[in-house]
């Protein structure tokens, strides 16, 4: 631990290390930046470090992720705590030829870190025995669901023993997660390391008004302005990551952009330029953003709010972590105004509003949502204008916005199925 700079364990680290080496099921509601990898990577070595090695394409240790992004940055984790170990630990996703995986495996894992639909692909082809797993990880299960891995998941699970410790961990506890780990768990840890939906305490937010048409023009500004040399900006759509990625690229600034439709070579050059500050500013969307992991990334920015107000949680969690603290900005447009309220609805606190001189709005917006319980400024009731129930945030529910701004759902653009292949 020493070796990746920890000194004490976090939240999460005390209260999961102790059950999952009493090999108990844990499930756990644990917000990115936690430490919730090490948190079940430490113990799940420990434990199999007493155990026989793996042989011919067996697989001791399971641990499923949504993203080939966080799959990679698991299986890094996995590789550095397990250095000074004789445990062989390997990683599987899309996106990449299948057949070198297939001959990697034949030697057997301790470990296997690996996306839903590559893993299924192996087990179809016989290259990888999943009848000896002690123990199952399901990392960002509610990003699993949301991405429509459901049905892999059952067909995985139906290839496991029987006998096993399950672990399950999860941003939050709603009800698809519940359900899931009620046929999953036997009587479970229930741990939880911070609220729900709340944001870390070492996140400062700040919210530009800007018309949709000049926010390329402001998000340019404030990177110059402020010297800012990591950041990371989020798109909405796949279509608007390239554009902007596109522009800042023109307009001196290196950038590049990160989604579902680049290869899998292009993501993972994108990244380590990004990591290695050879790539001032990565552009993402919401799913390939998961597993990005940058020590003390300083600058997050969203340039499009997410339709689901889960999201914006998701997305400031990349900054401020491990106790370092971040910069989340929030460029937003008056036809946003119901998902910011669902956003602010769901995290608790207004966020604060500052203008940028010369990029004043031309609409104004909606003011801050009033979350005392009485009524907001204007005499209007809190929470009316279309964010009852929250809004934009509920599921399945298509925010007026959306056609007020002409953009596509980031559902229907970047969160297909396939995409952890």
């Amino acid at each position: 631990m020493l070796d990746k700079g920890y000194t004490a364990p976090s939240p999460i680290q005390q209260q999961c290390i102790p059950a999952v080496l009493a090999g108990r099921d844990v499930m756990a509601a644990a917000q990115t930046g936690t430490g919730k990898t090490a948190g079940f990577t430490l113990p799940m070595l420990e434990r199999l470090r007493h155990g026989p090695h793996a042989r011919n394409n067996i697989v001791r240790a399971l641990v499923l992720t949504p993203t080939r992004e966080l799959a990679a940055q698991v299986a890094e984790n996995v590789a550095a705590y397990s250095r000074h170990l004789d445990l062989r630990s390997d990683v599987v996703f899309g996106g990449v030829k299948i057949n070198p995986q297939m001959m990697r495996l034949r030697r057997g894992a301790d470990v296997l870190v690996a996306t839903p639909g590559r893993l299924m692909d192996l087990a179809q082809q016989n290259a990888v025995k999943l009848d000896r797993v002690e123990i199952l990880v399901l990392d960002e299960a509610d990003r699993m669901l949301d991405m429509g891995f459901i049905r892999d998941i059952q067909k995985i699970l139906a290839l496991l023993p029987a006998r096993r410790q399950n672990l399950l961990f999860s941003a939050t506890f709603e009800a698809s997660i519940k359900k899931l780990a009620t046929g999953l768990l036997h009587n479970p840890v229930q741990l939880q390391a911070t609220p729900e939906n709340r944001t870390a305490t070492t996140v400062e937010h700040v919210l530009h008004p800007c018309d949709m048409g000049r926010k390329p023009d402001l998000l340019c500004h404030l990177i110059r302005s402020n010297d800012w040399q990591q950041v990371l900006v989020f798109s909405r759509t796949k279509h608007g990551a390239n554009r902007i990625a596109e522009r800042l690229s023109q307009e001196g600034i290196a950038a590049a952009a990160i989604h579902g439709n680049k290869s899998q070579g292009a993501r993972t050059r994108a990244l380590s330029g990004f990591k290695a500050g050879e790539v001032r500013v990565l552009v993402a969307t919401d799913i390939a953003a998961r597993g990005i992991d940058i020590h003390q990334l300083p600058h997050v920015v969203n340039l499009d709010l997410p339709n689901q107000a889960e999201d914006y949680v998701h997305r400031i969690g990349r900054t401020g972590r491990a106790g370092h603290n971040g910069h989340a900005v929030s460029l937003v447009a008056a036809e946003e105004h119901e998902l910011l309220r669902a956003i602010e609805r769901l995290i608790g606190n207004p966020l604060p509003r500052q203008e940028i001189g010369g990029f004043e709005p031309t609409v104004l917006s909606a003011p801050p949502l009033d979350l005392s319980g009485g009524r907001g400024r204007g005499g209007r009731p809190a929470g009316r204008g279309g964010d009852r129930s929250g809004g934009g945030a509920r599921r399945g529910a298509a925010p007026a916005s959306r056609a007020a701004s002409g953009r596509p759902s980031a559902r229907s653009s970047s969160a297909r199925p396939r995409s952890g292949r």
